[in-house]
């Protein structure tokens, strides 16, 4: 199967270049999730999204290893567990024994901890990214307010907030908060949730020869929100980076924003 197109880039700030699309591996565990993520990058993914629990970064460690590309060439996402509040360096340090690396292209707390420890933790995360550990930091399913809360604390906002986000789920106000405040939205679960028989889906598909998941997934592209959407399949990764031949028109953009709840 032919590689993926070149996949274009967005800047976290001046510390970090992050691919578009990247490959998602929440659920994929042991030597699936080392197949997969070997197949992603033979494919030309360069974006790897893991998370401490998922249980899988030695296995996107050793695939990223085994791959033969340059360290430099891979950005890859983990994230911090939502219970490890208050034991951030011990986390950050094991995760990356378990991948193997010297440091992660972007670090994210994973959910919101309590209200108690919010700012705490995000101090911890700017600290590691001083210490060089990480390259960005950023958040994960956090709302406005307590973005702005931990902004307001520390003086620094997060580069990224990884959320879900689909057609159903798209409301042009939350991006647009997003934003004002330099916030980059990296949409997980971009399938999930989405009938893809849908009619209006179905259409723009035919119309442009792709399956209905890639309008979905370019649909986010054009909306500048970075994607990650997940697959055990080599055809359906390779799929799912190949959204760069075709377009879609600002009517059949308005089409899908209309799918919203």
């Amino acid at each position: 199967m032919a590689r993926t197109r070149e996949i274009p880039t967005v800047r976290l700030g001046d510390r970090a270049v992050m691919p578009v699309v990247g490959f998602g591996t929440w659920r994929l565990t042991g030597q699936e999730a080392y197949e997969a993520t070997r197949a992603a990058l033979e494919l030309g993914y360069r974006h790897i999204d893991t998370a401490t629990m998922y249980g899988n970064e030695a296995e996107i460690g050793r695939a990223v290893r085994d791959s033969g590309i340059d360290r430099g060439e891979v950005f890859i996402t983990t994230k911090l567990p939502q219970g490890n509040a208050g034991r951030e360096r011990e986390t950050i340090e094991r995760s990356l024994r378990e991948l193997g690396t010297d440091y992660v292209d972007l670090w994210l707390v994973h959910w919101p901890p309590s209200p108690d420890v919010l700012v705490r933790t995000w101090q911890e995360m700017l600290n590691a990214r001083d210490r060089g550990l990480a390259r960005a930091v950023g958040v994960s399913n956090h709302s406005i307010a307590q973005i702005d809360e931990i902004t307001r604390a520390t003086g620094e906002a997060p580069a990224v907030n990884q959320i879900p986000w689909s057609p159903p789920r798209h409301s042009a106000g939350l991006l647009r908060q997003h934003r004002e405040r330099g916030i980059v939205v990296e949409g997980y679960s971009p399938i999930k949730g989405t009938d893809l028989g849908h009619p209006v889906l179905a259409e723009i598909a035919r119309s442009h020869g792709v399956t209905p998941a890639q309008v979905v997934l370019r649909w986010h592209l054009q909306h500048d929100i970075v994607v990650i959407p997940k697959s055990a399949r080599r055809e359906r990764i390779a799929e799912n980076a190949d959204l760069f031949g075709f377009t879609l028109s600002a009517e059949e953009m308005a089409r899908i924003d209309a799918m919203a709840d």
